[in-house]
């Protein structure tokens, strides 16, 4: 129980980060964060959580990430489905809890809030195959980070900064195409509360991609690098 609590309150922290810095300080006149603020803050969620709850359930933060690891021999298959319904909640809360911020102010829109898309709803206007093909491969490199971050043949203690940055490139790749997922349960928390049916009607990729992209990673670096019991 102890895990999922973390899982819970960890994907919290992502989303209100994360997502809340998009929402709330990088469009703000003359000195919001931009496209770069907002990649550092993802990045900065998931170093921070490493080492505040990376002891109590390894700090997956997202479905893809559970299933990546699980594939890779690193996880407990009986894990795998209570971990998913930790962070979508704990994601959900997050995204509920920035909800009541934007609400809070006078005339404020919720629009597509920090939603992911493709096509009207991508920030550059890329169309679907675009997204797919984005979402596969940096979800791919981002579990290969992470396998290989967290070997046992990996040096110690730097597994939080490897991941950290390795989402903060991500984001600094990919925003302006799909305002950037690699998170399923992120990307379920931000469409559920703008009320758009077209963009829950998106999120079918949202899931499918990243978890395509850790199940090939997974694959890939059990054969480059099995961890031995």
């Amino acid at each position: 129980m102890k895990k999922l609590i973390a899982e819970f309150f960890g994907t919290m922290w992502l989303v209100l980060g994360g997502c809340g810095s998009a929402v709330l300080a990088a469009g703000y006149p003359e000195l919001g964060i931009g496209f770069v603020g907002v990649s550092l803050a993802f990045g900065l969620t998931v170093l921070t959580m490493v080492y505040a709850i990376g002891h109590i359930s390894g700090c997956h933060l997202n479905p893809a990430v559970s299933v990546g690891l699980w594939i890779g021999g690193r996880f407990d298959s009986k894990e795998l489905i209570p971990y998913i319904i930790s962070q979508l909640l704990g994601a959900i809360a997050g995204a509920g809890i920035l909800f009541v911020i934007v609400a809070g102010k006078p005339g404020a829109e919720i629009g597509t809030f920090a939603s992911n898309g493709y096509g009207a709803y991508s920030p550059d206007g890329y169309g679907m195959l675009s997204a797919l093909v984005i979402e596969v491969v940096l979800t791919f490199f981002f579990l290969i980070v992470i396998l290989g971050a967290t070997h046992s043949k990996a040096p110690k203690y730097l597994a939080g900064v490897a991941i950290g940055l390795s989402l903060t490139l991500i984001h600094l790749i990919s925003i302006p195409v799909t305002n950037t997922s690699v998170n399923p349960a992120r990307s379920t928390s931000q469409a559920i509360f703008t009320g758009n049916t077209e963009l829950m009607g998106q999120l079918w990729l949202f899931w499918l991609a990243p978890v395509v992209g850790a199940i090939l990673a997974g694959i890939v670096y059990k054969y480059l690098s099995p961890e031995v019991e």
